[in-house]
Formats: structure tokens, C-alpha cells, sequence
């Protein structure tokens, strides 16, 4: 496994996490994430939007799994771009309308990943 599928790999992982704790745990591990000046009435008035949410980051990391799980090298770094460009897309507005704790979290890992499947 190389550099860059592994760090494919993690980014996966991560946004699996988000669709777990915005879908399933939004008034709990969500509320620890992003808690701080909400109230416990926000997180539940919110928790459709945050399933809405995150879906979406189950559709990131499903892409990405796919991108490792294709036979065809070209095939395989053109799908890793283009959800690792979705994802870096995500990242950065998330980093500056929600919060900029996402820009690290999620925005650079991408940006990292994509140059490294680029170089490849």
C-alpha cells in the first residue's frame, strides 16, 4: 500500500466517523464536537440537518473506498482525485463558515492526499 492510499484510506475512515456521529450520535459525540455555545435544544431541533450531513460524508468515504478498490490504475487515481477534491471543496467551507478546527481536520488531509496521488 502506498503513502497516498493510505492517507486515502484514513480520510475514509474519518468521514465514515462524521456520517456516524452526525446520522446516529448528532446529540452526543456531535454536541462534544461542535458543543461549544450551542445549546441541547440546537442539537436536537438540528438532527435531520446533521443526518442530511451526514450522508453526504458516507458518500465521500464510499467514494474513496471505491478509488482503492479499483483494478485500473488510471481509473483508480481518477476517482481518488475527484472525491478527495470533493472532500478537500467540503473541507474548506466547513473551515470557514463553521469552524477552522475543519480546515485541519478535514481540508488538509485532503489537500495532502491529493498532491500525493497527483505525483503518483
Amino acid at each position: 500500500m502506498t503513502i497516498a492510499n493510505f492517507l486515502i484510506a484514513i480520510i475514509a475512515l474519518l468521514h465514515l466517523y462524521f456520517l456516524w456521529m452526525e446520522m446516529f450520535a448528532w446529540q452526543t459525540a456531535g454536541k462534544r464536537a461542535f458543543g461549544k455555545g450551542f445549546s441541547d435544544q440546537f442539537f436536537k431541533d438540528t438532527k435531520t440537518l446533521a443526518a442530511n450531513q451526514g450522508l453526504y460524508n458516507g458518500f465521500l468515504a464510499a467514494g474513496l473506498i471505491w478509488s482503492l478498490l479499483i483494478d485500473d490504475p488510471q481509473w483508480s487515481k481518477n476517482v481518488a482525485l475527484f472525491f478527495l477534491g470533493c472532500v478537500l471543496v467540503a473541507g474548506l467551507y466547513g473551515g470557514f463558515t463553521a469552524g477552522k478546527k475543519i480546515l485541519y481536520i478535514q481540508a488538509l488531509p485532503a489537500a495532502i492526499a491529493l498532491m500525493l496521488v497527483g505525483w503518483s
